[in-house]
């Protein structure tokens, strides 16, 4: 498992962009795995950008959401897909037809759970599966469990992920939905490539888990460990409690950027001097 760790928040999602910018080149038709929340806003603001700029064309491209509430339809303001059309989809050229996503009001969830994960089949898998990361350690609607549900599936959501997401509901925990369908870790996990990405010290606690903690149904984004090609991207802050040789990696970091600070006062003052 591949740990990145960047200076700042706008530095990760720019690279990341960029990064994803290049697999589209390489695969037009690259199907993507999407998450909604705070965390990955920033990364779609810039893959916005790019597309702006000519260097991201999604026209070939597929795209999955990771998961939606349950009872809350397409139209709701507060669902997991209005919110990907807010803060991307719509900003983008992929087709509507290229985008799928939980139906959360369907009225056979079990029946809708099975739909989605033979559409994700028939789509060839995913090639590139982003993540963000719970502060309890969930990915997607995964929560903490002594078992884990392998493929898409209904999920009771915890009292924490329903504060976390009250924001979308006019601050209201009550409003918020007490279950979800969520894309099981099994089908993460069968993802070719995943990157979770994890900004903030209020994630600190659970990148250390995660990195440096056992695997554990506990701690669902842990089973990224077993992935061959898992990637960590994470910002200092986030990465502010990891040890050994990460934690080594983390204060090499500051120092540089120290050090290019430094360096661009001398300049400065020797700009001033002439």
């Amino acid at each position: 498992m591949v740990v990145r760790v960047f200076h700042t928040a706008t530095a990760l999602a720019n690279t990341l962009a960029a990064d994803v910018a290049r697999a589209l080149r390489s695969n037009p038709r690259l199907v993507l795995g999407l998450p909604a929340g705070r965390t990955p806003i920033p990364l779609y603001d810039e893959l916005a950008r790019l597309h702006r700029a000519g260097r991201a064309d999604f026209r070939r491209a597929r795209a999955f959401n990771l998961d939606e509430f349950v009872g809350v339809t397409a139209k709701h303001a507060g669902s997991y897909r209005a919110f990907m059309r807010r803060h991307f989809f719509d900003r983008i050229n992929v087709p509507k037809a290229r985008v799928d996503a939980p139906r959360g009001g369907a009225r056979d969830v079990e029946r809708e759970c099975a739909r989605y994960e033979r559409a994700i089949a028939r789509a060839g898998g995913i090639d590139l599966q982003i993540l963000g990361l719970g502060l309890n350690g969930h990915v997607g609607f995964n929560e903490p469990a002594s078992a884990l549900i392998a493929r898409t599936h209904r999920a009771r959501l915890s009292l924490k992920t329903r504060r976390a997401n009250a924001p979308l509901f006019g601050d209201r925990v009550s409003a918020v939905p007490r279950e979800a369908i969520s894309v099981g870790m099994a089908t993460i996990l069968e993802a070719r490539r995943v990157v979770l990405i994890a900004t903030g010290e209020s994630k600190a606690a659970a990148v250390h888990q995660l990195v440096e903690g056992p695997v554990t149904t506990r701690l669902p984004a842990s089973l990224l460990q077993l992935h061959p090609r898992a990637e960590i991207w994470i910002d200092r802050d986030a990465a502010s409690r990891l040890r050994g040789a990460r934690a080594a990696a983390l204060r090499r970091l500051r120092r540089s950027r120290r050090g290019r600070s430094r360096g661009r006062r001398a300049a400065a003052r020797a700009r001033g001097s002439r």
